[in-house]
């Protein structure tokens, strides 16, 4: 599994034994380590990740009411296929949910936010080269969860999270057809400056301009 954390942002110090296998096999299930379609082997999860049946069964059943895993009695559970059909869908919420959250972190952020927010605008000035493309991913992700976080509405960053999981999900699926991929992380640096300057207008802008361009881009690799 790759080093790259595609959890849930819960996955703070000290986990319960059931939120670090939620943490695990979401990050499996969103890297595409565990394929969509699959079938899901309880034996072999409490074997690859060192955890017992219940938390195993208590994970996959919260993954299971964010739609990454389905449950078909008598049959097993399954990982969920990743059908770029739901991307319109995705979007639409996204489109919705993210721009507000940009909006409000330029508003709310914090002393500690803004450090943050300034060590990220960093990382990307240093970005050169040919970028790994998992560790881009990683950033943009890093990027995503701090802009939820400076909202301090945890409902909202709970609820951004789940639907960026689906749409990462289709990311991946795309990898390797995506151009452009260091230029579509490149972009937030314009959003966490507006975000940075307290700029509520901009920040929503560019953030608005993301969220479409990942539709466009993702559409234009299928």
């Amino acid at each position: 599994m790759s080093v790259i954390d595609f959890a849930a942002p819960d996955s703070q110090a000290n986990p319960s034994f059931s939120q670090e296998a939620y943490n695990q096999i979401r990050s499996m299930i969103v890297s595409l380590e565990l394929k969509p379609g699959s079938l899901i082997n309880e034996a072999d999860l409490m074997n690859k990740l060192g955890l017992g049946r219940t938390p195993i069964r208590e994970a996959l059943r919260s993954l299971a009411s964010e739609k990454l895993v389905d449950v078909y009695p008598r049959r097993g559970m399954f990982v969920t296929s990743v059908d770029v059909h739901n991307l319109s869908a995705i979007s639409e919420v996204r489109a919705v949910l993210e721009i507000q959250a940009a909006g409000l972190a330029a508003q709310r952020s914090n002393t500690a936010d803004q450090i943050i927010t300034k060590a990220l605008i960093a990382e990307i000035d240093a970005i050169e080269g040919e970028p790994n493309m998992t560790k881009l991913i990683g950033l943009d992700q890093r990027i995503h969860r701090h802009i939820y976080k400076a909202t301090h509405n945890h409902f909202l960053e709970t609820s951004l999270e789940q639907y960026y999981g689906h749409a990462l999900r289709i990311w991946f699926m795309a990898l390797d057809r995506v151009e452009d991929l260091s230029e579509a992380v490149i972009e937030h640096r314009a959003l966490l400056i507006a975000i940075r300057d307290n700029k509520v207008n901009e920040a929503e802008q560019a953030m608005k301009e993301h969220v479409e361009g990942f539709e466009a881009s993702i559409r234009k690799s299928f």
